[in-house]
């Protein structure tokens, strides 16, 4: 037995040396294959397959990447803001969920992406465990919006008239209404009356912006000018519907709001 071992090639397998010595000899000299097996070369599909995975999950990564820059930049250039005006303290902070959605996408993606270039079991488990993690909240998240949908519309009006009343006192809040009321064409909670409740836009208020409205309101705040005019809901409260119409928008948020979520 020892000498017809001696006989065969040489072979390039060294993990499994103590398992191919006590193969039979017989068995050894008919198949070599057997004392060292080589392994099957990856189809073309495969290989597509696993080139289309790297890029897609590439294209996440980046974006991941770009959402975690974006959270540092804000957090940063809100720190350099005076105390009065960084608005939310850090763990409430808006910018902290750019940062963990980031840096959390930018971790299920790098290990998407190593997976399938290096065909690693280990990383593609911890990634496909991720998907299938995200696709159990995102159905179980459904499934709490369909059973709670008229708390949460209680809920949304509470919150959009607590974002009318400290429009002033914080620059995310303010950042996130003209966000809202500029992109949907709309003006207040339920129509551009509600900013009568705010203590700034308030027809007795003191200051500049009394009865009027945010320049997000406007219906054109450039008017034909290259610059927004930060004024051109000024006065608008003291107007009637028909004339408040030709400058800003009348129509109020809530409703609008709630047809983009559905």
């Amino acid at each position: 037995q020892v000498s017809r071992l001696a006989e065969l090639p040489p072979s390039s397998c060294s993990d499994d040396d103590a398992d191919a010595v006590s193969l039979p000899g017989d068995a050894a000299e008919q198949d070599p294959g057997l004392w060292c097996p080589v392994p099957p070369k990856p189809s073309t599909f495969s290989r597509c397959v696993r080139y289309l995975a790297f890029l897609w999950n590439l294209l996440f990564l980046l974006l991941g990447l770009l959402l975690l820059a974006l959270g540092v930049w804000g957090l940063l250039a809100k720190a350099s803001l005076p105390g009065g005006e960084r608005g939310a303290p850090l763990g409430s902070d808006p910018m902290l969920l750019f940062v963990l959605g980031g840096l959390g996408a930018s971790a299920v993606s790098l290990a998407g992406c190593l997976g399938a270039l290096r065909a690693s079991p280990c990383l593609l488990r911890s990634f496909l465990g991720a998907l299938l993690a995200l696709a159990g909240l995102e159905v179980l998240g459904g499934l709490l919006v369909l059973l709670a949908r008229r708390r949460l519309r209680d809920g949304l009006r509470d919150l959009l008239l607590l974002c009318l009343l400290r429009y002033q006192d914080d620059p995310d809040l303010q950042f996130l209404v003209d966000e809202v009321q500029r992109s949907l064409q709309c003006c207040g909670l339920a129509s551009y009356r509600d900013w009568e409740s705010n203590a700034y836009f308030n027809c007795s208020a003191p200051g500049a912006q009394a009865c009027g409205v945010p320049a997000s309101c406007c219906q054109d705040p450039l008017e034909s000018g290259s610059v927004p005019n930060a004024q051109c809901g000024f006065g608008a409260l003291a107007l009637g519907p028909a004339a408040a119409g030709a400058v800003v928008h009348v129509g109020g948020c809530g409703t609008a709001l709630g047809a983009w979520l559905r």
